[in-house]
């Protein structure tokens, strides 16, 4: 199982932490009690089920190691373990960040994964 972990967020929220160093979550991940992410295998589904549709978005690759033990994986969507971040995201541990458009087929256009 690849290391790299994968965060979808609106833009906004998104500048603000990198402003922080800090990313607290979504209010979807506020209201769990924990940040949501997908690996590179579950991302596209995400971003079918939870964004479709939606400008303005970015993906944001983590490296899930530097996490610890904060960094939890377990049953979520079709009995499959999703990655869940029980505290804040320290900003360090992200690799990049990048837009993710919608093309002209409505669907979102990520870019070349690792661990796919």
């Amino acid at each position: 199982m690849s290391q790299i972990i994968y965060k979808i967020t609106p833009e906004a929220p998104w500048r603000e932490a990198e402003t922080n160093g800090r990313f607290t979550g979504a209010p979807i991940d506020v209201a769990d009690g924990f940040i949501h992410f997908s690996t590179a295998a579950q991302v596209r589904e995400t971003a079918a089920k939870h964004f479709a549709g939606q400008t303005g978005l970015l993906l944001v690759a983590i490296d899930g190691v530097s996490l610890g033990a904060a960094l939890k994986y377990e049953v979520s969507r079709g009995g499959a373990l999703f990655p869940h971040l029980y505290g804040v995201l320290d900003l360090k541990a992200v690799l990049w960040v990048r837009p993710l458009p919608l093309g002209a087929d409505g669907a979102h256009q990520f870019p070349a994964l690792e661990g796919e």
